[in-house]
């Protein structure tokens, strides 16, 4: 589905992201993990068409690179970036619709919110509420809210579970699971590389910008490198 070839990424002098080279097939969850500062949110932001980069992403064959962010949505490809940024002087109602801006089809967009009211069920009652207002959970629930009212092919993660209680974490994993099993390709950044291997049916693990090592996230779960590195094992 994205094919991602001979990436690369400078900020100024900084070499963020060197020369990668990743897939993410149709229907799967892939996770990229690594430390803070690895590569992983330039990655993200180089797909969304938010920076410049040099080599080529294609979603089904087309090239993304040169298109601007706005067009990358409408093929597909939505982030929900890290730390939330959801709208706080807005209402969560009137948060999920700016994930459908770009939409036409009223009935595709009551039926998607629907769905992330089902979901979130919080969410549904706290609809009429400033997002300010709301528990950093309810914040991330929000952010991925928003970006599945984008009708996503696509739906990049970054970062779901940070600074979230150990219940909240949970409920948020349960949903990117549930998400995937409705039909959507998940890419995936996560700090909480166990849990974010236990979901995945591949990963990447991305060093100083350079991906040293890859599998199926049983395959790293059970990697000496991965376990001394990630795992606290």
């Amino acid at each position: 589905m994205l094919k991602v070839n001979n990436l690369s990424v400078s900020y100024g002098g900084i070499h963020a992201v060197k020369d990668i080279s990743f897939e993410v097939p149709e229907g799967k969850i892939v996770t990229l993990i690594g430390s803070n500062g690895a590569g992983k949110t330039s990655t993200l932001r180089a797909i969304s068409g938010l920076i410049k980069v040099k080599g080529s992403i294609k979603l089904f064959g087309n090239e993304l690179v040169g298109k601007q962010a706005n067009k990358i949505v409408e093929s597909g490809i939505v982030m929900s970036p890290e730390g939330r940024r959801v709208f706080a002087d807005f209402t969560v109602e009137e948060n999920l619709l700016m994930g459908a801006y770009i939409r036409k089809d009223q009935e595709g967009i009551k039926r998607d919110m629907e769905f992330v009211y089902q979901l979130f069920p919080r969410l549904l009652e706290r609809q009429k509420q400033k997002a300010g207002n709301l528990s950093g959970g309810e914040q991330q629930m929000l952010a991925v809210g928003r970006a599945l009212l984008s009708s996503p092919k696509l739906l990049m993660l970054d970062e779901p579970s940070l600074g979230l209680a150990p219940l909240v974490c949970e409920d948020i994993f349960r949903v990117v699971k549930e998400i995937n099993e409705e039909g959507v390709t998940v890419l995936l950044v996560e700090q909480n590389a166990k849990r974010a291997l236990e979901l995945s049916d591949y990963a990447y693990v991305l060093e100083t910008g350079i991906i040293t090592l890859q599998g199926t996230g049983e395959e790293l779960m059970n990697d000496p490198r991965v376990q001394a590195a990630y795992l606290g094992e």
